[in-house]
């Protein structure tokens, strides 16, 4: 299911990008191309992929200028060939022109990423394991790398530190170890929230799942030892597999019986879709 992004939001983090890019005004355009002049403009695929963004594109022309027409010619989720015309513009060129580096740039990256996570959620569609992403986002551009994580496929993990409780390997350690960690959040948490523990052998598994953690992150075990924790949780806790998981692994890790694979891959290194803008 695609989610729907929130244009309020949406608008907030635009006019933060357009403030960036902007500065005090496009010099060369505002030389160049008279506020009168309109045109029609296309959005094109250079290569083959997962659109993702288009409502963000169309958020971009809205806070430059209302009057701008953005019409989608697919709809996000789509796998689109090369060569494709997936939107277009059309409206006074001067504001167009504006935002044209802004619109592809988003445009790009968030179909890398929904081209990406769809590549990888297709590796684990004959097991029972969901793909999600992680905090290894871009700043400032959280909200649309989970979004276009969703759109490829993916589920979306905690938003930011105050979204759940991830108890990670430092805080076990200043806690004094798992038990110690557990006691403490339990003690002091809302019923309404799950905890989630990071552990890094069986030993440590064990004591999570006698803790009655709700979910337990295994932090880079080798697919032998995930698989025994698969067999020892038998149900009393949601696993999570995490740590340098990609297209090279992905399908062995789900194999093993995992409920989650969560990969930082899909947002902190993921290639932008080539999209280019032409007017006609």
């Amino acid at each position: 299911m695609i989610p729907i992004i929130d244009r309020f939001i949406a608008k907030k983090h635009i006019e933060r990008y357009l403030e960036e890019d902007l500065g005090w005004g496009d010099i060369t355009t505002d030389l160049l191309v008279d506020l009168k002049v309109t045109a029609h403009a296309y959005i094109k695929t250079k290569e083959s992929g997962v659109i993702a963004g288009l409502p963000v594109a169309e958020t971009v022309y809205n806070a430059l200028d209302p009057t701008i027409q953005f019409i989608p010619l697919v709809q996000d989720g789509s796998f689109i060939d090369t060569q494709t015309i997936i939107a277009e513009v059309k409206g006074p060129m001067n504001p167009v022109l504006k935002g044209e580096r802004l619109c592809l740039n988003l445009l790009q990256r968030m179909s890398g990423i929904a081209t990406y996570t769809r590549r990888l959620s297709d590796m684990i569609k004959p097991y029972k394991a969901e793909l999600t992403d992680t905090r290894k986002t871009a700043p400032g551009l959280r909200y649309f790398d989970r979004y276009a994580v969703a759109v490829g496929g993916g589920i979306n993990h905690r938003y930011n530190l105050a979204d759940a409780v991830l108890i990670k390997d430092n805080h076990i350690k200043l806690a004094g170890g798992i038990k110690a960690a557990l006691s403490k959040v339990q003690s002091s948490l809302s019923h309404t929230m799950k905890i989630e523990i990071e552990v890094e052998d069986l030993q440590q598994l064990q004591q999570a799942i006698e803790c009655h953690a709700d979910i337990i992150l295994l932090d880079n075990m080798p697919l032998d030892m995930m698989r025994r924790a698969v067999e020892i949780t038998d149900g009393r806790a949601i696993l999570e597999a995490s740590g340098n998981i990609d297209e090279s692994n992905i399908a062995d890790v789900a194999a093993t019986g995992i409920d989650i694979i969560s990969s930082g891959a899909l947002t902190h290194s993921v290639n932008a879709l080539d999209i280019s803008m032409r007017i006609e």
